[in-house]
C-alpha cells in the first residue's frame, strides 16, 4: 500500500463563545418528516430550493425542498439502486451528481458517481445520463485490515471537470486520516487518483468528515463534521489542501450529513433524525466566523 505523507494543518479556533444555543449556525427550516436521513443536499439558486438525498436503505428517489421545508417536488432515478448514497454535487452549468459510495465495511467493489441530466429535473422520473464507476488503487483487501480502513466515503464536490473526494476514516484508533481523491467527469470506469492526506483531529465523532461543498465563485471549500467546519482558500487542482485552512466549532452536536453553498459566503447545513432532534437545515454566515480586527 502508497505510504500517505500527512499533510500538516495549521489550525485556527474560532471566537465565538460556546452557549446552550449554537451563535454559530441558526435554524433555517425543517425538512419534511418523511426525510429522517438526509445526507446529501445542493442548493439551485435560480429556484431558492434544495435538492436533497438519503442515504441506504432509502428509495433511489431525489427531493426538491423549498426555504419552508415544504416538497416541491420528487424525482425517481430509475435502474438505480441506492446501495449508499451519500453526497450530492453539481457542475456549473446545473447537472446533479449522485456520490453512491458509501462504503461502511470497507469492501464495496461498485463504488460510483451518477450524472442527472438538468433538463431532467423536472421530470417524476429520469435514467441516468451516465454513471462514473471507480476503484482506490491503494485498497488491496475487501475489506482492509481493521488499522487502514480508509474507505468510506461521504463527501466530495465538483471543480475544473474532477471530482474531489474525501474519504471518511473508519479505523481503529481513529486519528482523523481522509484520504483525497480525484476522478474525472467522464463515463466509465476511473482509478481515482490519490491527490493529498487531510488531518482533521483525533475524536472520531467531530472529526469523521460527512460532508464537503465548494462555493459559487469557486475560490473556498468547507468540510464538514457532526460538530466541526473546516474552510480551506487559495487552492489549486494539484494540491487542493495547500491553501489557507481554518477550523471553527459549530457548538452544536448533530448528526450532520450535508452541506452546500447559497452564495460565496453562506452555507446551509442539513442533520439526520437521531433521538427525536435533527431533521433541519441551518445557515451559517462565513463572515461572521472572520477574526474580528
Amino acid at each position: 500500500m502508497k505510504k500517505f505523507v500527512p499533510l500538516v494543518v495549521f489550525v485556527f479556533s474560532s471566537l465565538v463563545s460556546c452557549s446552550q444555543k449554537s451563535e454559530v449556525i441558526q435554524d433555517y427550516t425543517t425538512l419534511p418528516s418523511f426525510l429522517k436521513e438526509v445526507s446529501g443536499m445542493s442548493y439551485d439558486a435560480n429556484s431558492h430550493s434544495f435538492w436533497v438525498l438519503q442515504d441506504s436503505g432509502n428509495k433511489s428517489e431525489l427531493y426538491q425542498i423549498d426555504s419552508l421545508g415544504q416538497l416541491m417536488h420528487t424525482l425517481k432515478i430509475n435502474n438505480q439502486k441506492n446501495r449508499d448514497w451519500e453526497e450530492l454535487t453539481t457542475d456549473t452549468d446545473g447537472n446533479l451528481y449522485i456520490g453512491d459510495f458509501g462504503n461502511n465495511k470497507n469492501s464495496r467493489r461498485d463504488l460510483q458517481i451518477i450524472k442527472i441530466n438538468k433538463n431532467n429535473l423536472t421530470a417524476t422520473s429520469t435514467e441516468a445520463d451516465y454513471v462514473i464507476t471507480f476503484e482506490y488503487p491503494e485498497q488491496k483487501e475487501f475489506p482492509p485490515k481493521a488499522t487502514e480502513m480508509l474507505y468510506d466515503a461521504e463527501a466530495f464536490f465538483y471543480y475544473d471537470d474532477h471530482f474531489y473526494l474525501f474519504t471518511k476514516n473508519r479505523s481503529k484508533a481513529f486519528d482523523g486520516t481522509s484520504l483525497v481523491y480525484k476522478i474525472p467527469n467522464e463515463a466509465g470506469h476511473h482509478q481515482a487518483e490519490y491527490v493529498q492526506t487531510f488531518r482533521s483531529c483525533n475524536v472520531y465523532k467531530h472529526c469523521a468528515i460527512t460532508g464537503a461543498a465548494l462555493s459559487p465563485d469557486q475560490k473556498t471549500f468547507v468540510l464538514l463534521s457532526h460538530t466541526k467546519l473546516w474552510v480551506i482558500d487559495n487552492f489549486n487542482p494539484n494540491a487542493i489542501l495547500d491553501g489557507k485552512i481554518e477550523v471553527h466549532k459549530l457548538y452544536h452536536d448533530t448528526q450532520k450529513e450535508a452541506v452546500t453553498f447559497g452564495d460565496d459566503s453562506t452555507l446551509y447545513i442539513a442533520d439526520e433524525v437521531k433521538k427525536k432532534s435533527g431533521g433541519k437545515i441551518y445557515k451559517l454566515d462565513l463572515n461572521q466566523l472572520k477574526p474580528k480586527p
